[in-house]
């Protein structure tokens, strides 16, 4: 049994990377999984024996993500595993319950899809759309100097930004964007995860401090009222750091990034263009209704004109991806 088991991940290992040929197909296979299991309809019971279980993926405080394989569809996806114990440990049940009402109902090209979730008497399992190239971090840290090119900075910026205008149009912000939070398709196609911070925002404005401190905006430091416009700053910072390699505010403490945000005070580097600049500076705005909106930053000249050139490349190669 425990030879099989070894062969099995070692075979899951092997064809991990072709499940990513078209962006949208895990999408689709389980989903079609779904409609023809025997199950469906008869509120079926998800367990961990509709999966084969193959190699870790990552691991975070409070979970291990897995390579799995449904058994039906012989999909390929991520299995996200959380012991309950942990989670009471840490006071975060209210925040995976969140996250897992949320994204379990988003579906968006450039968001990683939660297709289900079921649990055990100890651990709690999320089945996720896989993402073969992983955190987008590690991409950005590992390109020359650290940084994206402006085509390629430009290509994500549009794709978080569609995913953002989905978000909002839902009535969710997501409230912890970070190259972290980010992960890369074979397809070079980003998507949009870790909705743990996020919140359902249908009408009233929020006061909760969340997020990640180089990525807060002025009014969550200054103890403001906040609305979906954070998502807009947010952008901004990742922006700057897809074309620098670190965010603006990033400073040796605490204190010390408050003041900055507050003051907006940072440089742009030389080799930015000054289209990156515009966008950049419309988004990084302390009075939040003169931040410039998730479609205008996908009609951004700077955005455009980068996403054309990605274009005539791609068609000019045959190749899908544009990473430099």
């Amino acid at each position: 049994m425990a030879r099989k088991e070894a062969d099995l991940r070692m075979h899951l290992e092997k064809i991990k990377h072709i499940q990513d040929r078209d962006l949208q197909k895990a999408s689709e296979d389980m989903g079609k999984r779904i409609i023809n299991h025997p199950g469906y309809g008869l509120n079926y019971k998800w367990t961990t024996e509709d999966f084969d279980l193959g190699a870790p993926l990552g691991r975070g405080k409070f979970g291990r993500v897995y390579l799995a394989r449904e058994r039906y569809s012989h999909v390929m996806v991520a299995m996200k595993v959380m012991f309950k114990s942990e989670l009471k440990a840490g006071r975060v049940e209210r925040q995976v319950l969140r996250e897992i009402e949320i994204q379990s109902r988003l579906n968006h090209p450039n968001i990683l899809r939660l297709f289900t979730w079921f649990h055990d008497d100890s651990k709690i399992y999320l089945v996720l759309e896989y993402a073969s190239e992983g955190e987008l971090y590690k991409h950005l840290k590992n390109s020359p100097h650290g940084r994206f090119n402006e085509q390629r900075s430009a290509k994500y910026t549009y794709q978080v930004a569609s995913a953002l205008q989905y978000c909002h149009m839902n009535d969710v912000i997501h409230r912890d964007l970070k190259p972290e939070n980010i992960l890369l398709t074979g397809s070079d196609q980003v998507k949009l995860a870790d909705f743990g911070w996020s919140a359902h925002t249908p009408s009233h404005k929020r006061k909760t401090m969340c997020g990640t401190l180089d990525y807060l905006p002025p009014e969550m430091v200054e103890g403001r009222s906040y609305d979906d416009s954070v998502d807009q700053w947010c952008l901004g910072i990742l922006c700057y750091e897809f074309l620098v390699g670190f965010p603006p505010f990033e400073s040796d403490n605490t204190e010390m990034t408050y003041e900055k945000i507050r003051k907006l005070h940072f440089t742009y580097p030389r080799h930015m263009s000054v289209g990156a600049k515009d966008l950049i500076s419309k988004l990084l705005q302390k009075p939040s209704t003169e931040r410039i909106s998730l479609l205008q930053v996908m009609r951004h000249p700077w955005v455009l004109e980068n996403m054309a050139k990605v274009a005539t490349k791609d068609s000019g190669t045959g190749l899908k991806s544009t990473k430099m």
